[in-house]
């Protein structure tokens, strides 16, 4: 099983927006990928904004190229999101899940 991770800081006001993306928009779509797991959302309050930690967990690292593409590596983050972070990871971190 692999872990999949995303670090971003949004928008103090848009961050319960955010939350809303995940819930409604983004993870009813990777439910429906072959080898997709799950998802959690993290989050933190911070000085400058909110940050969030998204975990996803699939079977494989080719799951994961079902919905990042060959290089699996690029941070999946559609504009409309962009518009509300303050700043955001471009690469994602893989993580082997041992127990």
């Amino acid at each position: 099983m692999i872990s999949r991770q995303w670090c971003g800081l949004a928008k103090s006001a848009h961050a319960d927006a955010y939350v809303e993306h995940l819930r409604k928009e983004t993870f009813p779509q990777l439910s429906k990928i072959p080898g997709f797991i799950d998802a959690s959302i993290l989050r933190r309050n911070l000085e400058k904004g909110v940050e969030f930690l998204i975990v996803t967990r699939w079977h494989s690292i080719k799951a994961i190229q079902r919905f990042a593409g060959r290089d699996v590596d690029v941070a999946v983050v559609p504009q409309k999101v962009r518009e509300i972070m303050i700043e955001y990871d471009r690469k994602v971190r893989h993580y082997e899940v041992v127990k």
